[in-house]
């Protein structure tokens, strides 16, 4: 059971050196992604009419420096997330972070983002204007939706012509204000705003 987040959570993300700071994200971090999983998987199988599975960042590859976030990803595939469109909950040191994302390994962003790019005007109808829009998921530099008009095509074109290009849609909830929240009330939050992705999430589908 999810019971919200602690200061000593976003604090992890200030520990020196990858050994400790990873040590305080298994015991803190983790045991909560897995409990954010355990409760939002089914409803987001229930709402997409497909069964979602829950993947905890592992960060496996890290050799020097530590993570400076960390997440939990919701995709349609027991055997991972990154090679598809997928949701994630994570937490920076400044805030938590729910989002729709298609990183850089997906197989499939370059019709994403030909989609995307001709799909423009009813999508942008369809996201809420309090969302926030990234080309890149370890820069947390986000564009408001209400601007993204004349960024969309430089989004999609990366999409669909960089190696490296990514796509990332959601809100930021600051520290304070999530340390703030009840548990429930940061469930609700999360699953409010991953359903009001679905515009983005079923695209590849139109």
């Amino acid at each position: 059971m999810f019971t919200g987040w602690e200061q000593e959570d976003f604090a992890v993300f200030e520990i020196e050196g990858l050994g400790p700071r990873m040590e305080a994200l298994k015991a803190r971090v983790r045991p909560k992604f897995e409990a954010i999983g355990a409760a939002l998987a089914p409803d987001l199988s229930a709402h997409y009419g497909e069964e979602f599975f829950v993947h905890v960042a592992k960060h496996a590859r890290r050799t020097t420096n530590p993570p400076n976030d960390s997440w939990v990803s919701f995709a349609a595939n027991p055997r991972g997330y990154k090679m598809m469109p997928h949701f994630q909950i994570g937490l920076w040191a400044t805030h938590a972070f729910v989002q729709f994302a298609i990183i850089y390994e997906c197989v499939n962003k370059r019709e994403f983002g030909e989609k995307l790019a001709r799909n423009w005007p009813a999508i942008k109808a369809e996201i809420p204007p309090h969302m926030l829009w990234y080309d890149d998921h370890v820069k947390p530099e986000p564009v408001p939706h209400t601007e993204m008009d004349e960024k969309i095509g430089d989004f999609t074109r990366r999409l669909m012509h960089n190696k490296n290009g990514e796509l990332l849609v959601g809100i930021e909830i600051p520290r304070e204000e999530a340390v703030a929240m009840s548990g429930e009330a940061f469930l609700d939050k999360a699953r409010q705003t991953i359903f009001e992705l679905a515009p983005l999430y079923t695209l590849p589908q139109k």
